[in-house]
């Protein structure tokens, strides 16, 4: 009797920075019985995400601006990884257009879009322009990538009340525990939908 295989799909994350977000995604698909992350890529050497995923086992690379703008080491990285899908956990730089044209990829950004995106609107930087707003919400978007910063389609937000009183490192606090709760099932359903 022939069973069919069971589809798999494989994540490609690619991180800048501390790289929690990736560590909780990473963790989410453990075990999973079709979805796991195959691979980690970095265009930072410093990057925290690195190491948080070398003690989850998960292959890493480091790039630089030249080799993502090429596009063959970073197509071979991932065709190597058989991935499928890619998600953006902290990554800073604009996605060129031939990963836009080969893979489906989605972002998080710790604010409620449109408000507070663009280019260098990105961690502390979201969360200071919030309070400096005088802004009583804030929260998380989640959104499919194109090729501007934070335009893509958006597919799931979350919102968390704010106090005048909160300092920007509360309010980070805050979108970070929405990021670790809602990301990684967010990617869960963008994937098997």
């Amino acid at each position: 009797m022939h069973f069919m295989q069971h589809q798999k799909f494989n994540i490609a994350i690619f991180a800048s920075g501390n790289g929690t977000n990736a560590e909780a995604i990473i963790k989410y698909f453990l075990g999973h019985t079709s979805i796991a992350v195959s691979v980690l890529l970095s265009n930072n050497p410093q990057a925290k995400a690195l190491e948080r995923a070398d003690n989850l086992d998960v292959p890493t690379y480091i790039f630089d601006k030249t080799q993502f703008e090429q596009q063959d080491e970073i197509m071979d990285i991932l065709i190597e990884n058989e991935v499928t899908h890619i998600v953006l956990a902290g990554f800073l730089w604009l996605i060129p257009i031939y990963l836009i044209n080969e893979y489906q990829i989605i972002n998080i950004h710790p604010s409620l879009l449109p408000k507070f995106a663009g280019k260098g609107m990105y961690g502390k930087r979201v969360h200071a322009a919030v309070k400096r707003a005088g802004e009583r919400e804030t929260g998380i978007t989640i959104h499919e990538v194109n090729d501007q910063f934070d335009e893509g389609k958006i597919l799931f937000q979350a919102t968390e009340h704010i106090e005048a009183t909160d300092s920007v490192e509360l309010i980070a606090d805050k979108v970070h525990a929405l990021e670790y709760e809602h990301y990684p099932v967010v990617i869960e359903k963008w994937i098997l939908s």
